[in-house]
Parts: C-alpha cells; sequence; structure tokens
C-alpha cells in the first residue's frame, strides 16, 4: 500500500512524531522536549498547551523533514503518557489546570483514606485490576474536582471533559469533535471495569467523578476522528491509540501469551501478555488491558517503576555530574559490576512491587573514594535491580518469560543491557528499531487501515538487532541483588 503511517508518541519528557514506511521502518523522526513543573515536593505537572504544541510542532518538523504532505499519511497512531490527567473545557477546549503527571504524589493520603474505607481496596482491585495508588487517573480528577472553583458543578452539568493525554491530542486534532480514548488508556483511569469493558459504576460512586466527563472507549485500532486539515496541511485520519507501555508491546511484536518486553524510557515498565486471561497478581504487580482488537480484550500484567531515565536526567541536570546520558556506559565499564554504591531512585516514591508512594530517594555506601563514576554507575545499575523486582514478582505468580524483549532510549547502552541480562539471569533481545513505542501506535493505526491484515502480520514487522546472554555466577547475581534489597530497605516508610 503506498503512502506512509505517522505516529505521535507525546512522552513525560518530550513529545515524538515519527513517520514510518508500511513495513514500519523508520523514515524520519522529530522531537521536542517541554518543562517539567514543581510546584511543591512530590508534585509533577505539565503546561497541557506545551504538549499540544511540542505534539503539533514535532508532527509539521518531521513531514518539512520528509518534504512528505499530510495527503500521503495512510493513517495516524496515537501513544502517551498513561494517567496522566487533564480536564477541560468543552466549549472552549482550554485546559482548566495544568496536566498532573502520572509522577505526582499529591493524592497518596486522599488514597490512604480511601483504603481505609470498608472494601475500596478490594473493589477497585477486583474491577480494574490496580492498586488503590495515587499514580492512576482516579484520585488526581478527584483533586481537579475538589480544588478547582465550581468545577464539580460544572462537571456535573456536562461543561467539561476530563481525559488522559490521548484523548485531550485526539480532541484538538478533531477540532473538539471527538472526546474519546482506547482501551488500554481507560484500563489506567481506575475507572474502567476492564472484565465488562465500560466505566464502572460503583467505581464512579466510590471516587465521586460525574460519568458525564469520561470519554468513549474504543478499539485499540479504530476510526477515532480526523484531524483537521488546517494542522498538517491535510486531513489525516487517526485509526490507531494505545497507551505507550501498551503500544511498546505491540512494536515488540509480544502477541502471544508468555511473551514480555520491558521499556527504559523515563521510568520502566515491564509488560508480560497473558492472553484472553486476566491473571490477578498476588505479588503487588497489574493486571491491565494489553490491548483490544475487534472488541476482545487481551490482558498482561505489568510492573511499574517510576524513574529510570529520569534518574540518568537528575544526575545530569540535577546533580550535574554529566552533560549527556552517552557518558554514561565508559563511566560505568570504568567501575565495574561490583560498585559498593547503591542508589534508590525513589524521588516520587517507589513502584510495583512495594508501592510506598511516602519513600524518598537515597545513595548509600558513599566514602571517601565514592567519585562521579560510582555514582553514575549506581543510577545504572538501579534500573537493573529494579527490573529484577518485578520480574521476581512475576516469577512468583507463576509466569516468568524466559526472554525480554528491550526497548526504549536506555537500550542503546550495551554495559547496561548485559548487566541486565546478568542480574535477571535471562536473556535480553534488543529489536532493531529500539522506538517501539511509536512503533506499536504506528502498527495499530495501519491494522485498521488495512496495511497489515491481522496480528501474524504485525509479528513479522519485529526485527532482531542483538542478544545479551548471563554471563554472572549465581553466587555473585544474588550477592549484588541483597545489597539492592537491604538499600530498598532503607528508605522505605513501613514494611
Amino acid at each position: 500500500m503506498a503512502g506512509y503511517l505517522l505516529s505521535l508518541d507525546q512522552g513525560t519528557t518530550s513529545s515524538r512524531a515519527i513517520l514510518f514506511t508500511p513495513d514500519g521502518a523508520v523514515l524520519a523522526s522529530q522531537q521536542q522536549e517541554f518543562a517539567q513543573i514543581f510546584p511543591q515536593p512530590g508534585w509533577v505537572e505539565h503546561d497541557p498547551q506545551a504538549i499540544w504544541d511540542s505534539t503539533l510542532n514535532s508532527a509539521r518538523r518531521v513531514l518539512q523533514q520528509t518534504g512528505i504532505g499530510a495527503g500521503e499519511i495512510i493513517a495516524a497512531g496515537i501513544t502517551n503518557q498513561r494517567e496522566t490527567t487533564l480536564l477541560w473545557d468543552r466549549h472552549t477546549g482550554e485546559p482548566l489546570y495544568n496536566a498532573i503527571v502520572w509522577q505526582d504524589r499529591r493524592t497518596a493520603e486522599l488514597c490512604q483514606r480511601l483504603q481505609r474505607q470498608s472494601g475500596a481496596e478490594a473493589l477497585v482491585r477486583e474491577r480494574t485490576g490496580l492498586l488503590l495508588d495515587p499514580y492512576f487517573s482516579a484520585t488526581k480528577l478527584m483533586w481537579l474536582l475538589e480544588h478547582i472553583p465550581g468545577a464539580r458543578e460544572r462537571a456535573e452539568r456536562g461543561e467539561l471533559a476530563f481525559g488522559t493525554v490521548d484523548t485531550f491530542l485526539l480532541w484538538r486534532l478533531s477540532g473538539g469533535k471527538v472526546h474519546a480514548t482506547d482501551a488500554t488508556n481507560a484500563a489506567r483511569t481506575m475507572l474502567f471495569n476492564i472484565h465488562t469493558q465500560q466505566w464502572d459504576a460503583d467505581l464512579l460512586r466510590l471516587f465521586d467523578i460525574p460519568a458525564e466527563l469520561l470519554p468513549d472507549v474504543k478499539d485499540s485500532a479504530a476510526e477515532f476522528g480526523t484531524m483537521e486539515a488546517s494542522l498538517l496541511g491535510a486531513a489525516v485520519p487517526v485509526r490507531g491509540m494505545a497507551g505507550d507501555q501498551q503500544a511498546a508491546l505491540i512494536g515488540q511484536a509480544c502477541l502471544q501469551p508468555g511473551m514480555a518486553k520491558s521499556t527504559y524510557g523515563t521510568g520502566c515498565f515491564m509488560v508480560l501478555n497473558t492472553g484472553t486471561r486476566a491473571l490477578q497478581s498476588e505479588h503487588r504487580l497489574l493486571t491491565t488491558v494489553a490491548y483490544r482488537l475487534q472488541g476482545q480484550p487481551v490482558y498482561a500484567l505489568e510492573g511499574s517503576i517510576f524513574m529510570a531515565g529520569a534518574t540518568l536526567q537528575w544526575i545530569r541536570d540535577g546533580l550535574r555530574l554529566i552533560s549527556s546520558a552517552g557518558e554514561c556506559q565508559s563511566l560505568a565499564e570504568a567501575t565495574g559490576y561490583n560498585n559498593p554504591v547503591y542508589m534508590v531512585p525513589a524521588f516520587t516514591g517507589l513502584g510495583a512491587p512495594y508501592w510506598d508512594p511516602q519513600a524518598r530517594g537515597a545513595i548509600m555506601g558513599l566514602s571517601r573514594d565514592t567519585g562521579i563514576k560510582e555514582i553514575v554507575t549506581a543510577g545504572l545499575q538501579a534500573v537493573c535491580y529494579q527490573s529484577r523486582d518485578l520480574l521476581q514478582a512475576m516469577a512468583q505468580d507463576g509466569v516468568q518469560p524466559q526472554v525480554l524483549r528491550v526497548d526504549g532510549g536506555m537500550v542503546v547502552n550495551d554495559w547496561l543491557m548485559q548487566f541486565l541480562a546478568d542480574i535477571l539471569g535471562i536473556t535480553i533481545a534488543r529489536p532493531r528499531v529500539t522506538e517501539t513505542t511509536a512503533l506499536g501506535a504506528a502498527l495499530l493505526a495501519g491494522l485498521q487501515a488495512g496495511v497489515f491484515q491481522d496480528t501474524d502480520d504485525l509479528q513479522r514487522v519485529w526485527q532482531h538487532d542483538r542478544t545479551y546472554q548471563p554471563q554472572l555466577a549465581a553466587a555473585q547475581r544474588e550477592a549484588l541483588y541483597q545489597g539492592w534489597q537491604q538499600a530498598v530497605q532503607r528508605v522505605r516508610s513501613s514494611d
């Protein structure tokens, strides 16, 4: 099929637009960073206009870069930072407040209050597969309705719209004509029943959320509407949508039960396909919708780590120990595995399997001869130790993958990937296209447009680049990991 697939990949620290050929090859990419807003400790916000501008600018620049006209785009897909919560006026399209980012912890006390309500946590777990945690959208939306004067009354009158970033972008792209999301993003709000595939009335009552705020929920490959022709020069159909981690699962072609991927971007997210069975974790992993095609949901187990690439960003911008992430590999090679320094990057609390929003970061094991290279290496190693936490929880739930497909900006670091293989004790496979989040959104759009006939077609797009095999002795692996576990215990707010 002649033409191209456009992926709009709206992430936590930057927005990307990537043009793919119909066979899944990257033709061109543009990216724009935007500011992170930290009004108080534990609070993280984004300017909604910056999200929109960076997305639209990236899309326009990628077309300029290639000379391709918007009329040559077969379909566009949207993928996005999940759980990040926006509230806007249905008539003007103007947001009422900054976007409250998934990393934000301001509703920790609210979650604790809800946990004390009889049956509340069990209800959330049973219906959504999630835990009562500030990470998800529901309590962020509660906070907005409680703190913006008149917002609740306006919401009940149907004057306001809620959405995660995908919904906000689609609203803007369609000129306010479409208020919709897909099942993967809906599944992260803590308001969506993943078994019935509908917004849940009991959860709406629990969180006191007016149903009038909510978007329509569609399949991940669907007709989501059309971009206004004035934006890119021609009307472009939006035909794919998925939250970033589910999009990465698709881009990694983990389309069979038992296949798993781990994305190393701002955070780290390990997702394991469990097929049509919504497996409830006994070890504090999340059950989520992997994707939904033709009305049929496929489920996954997920472990979420809040700080991965964001740790290196802090080392670069906060501590100013490095000027670019590219310096990390040589510093780690000079340090080696037996680094006495442990960094626990609990800057916004700890995610899975601890779910401790009150934990805070620490660097331990410092001595007089500790220098930049040891601290940088500890930041890299923390990513791998946290991945081991997730893999171990999956194994305890009875589903351990033997191969982990990896993607995201950090996986170009060969030292990091080898250490990951050694700490996990399993094979690590890196694909040729590491921007698999954007690829997954493009594949969904292509599936809806008829570029691909079925998921077997999608599996053929995945191409292998390099494999890393574990080489570390088991005793050394366990000794390093035990040191990590001791470090984590020292930053926990409770047992």
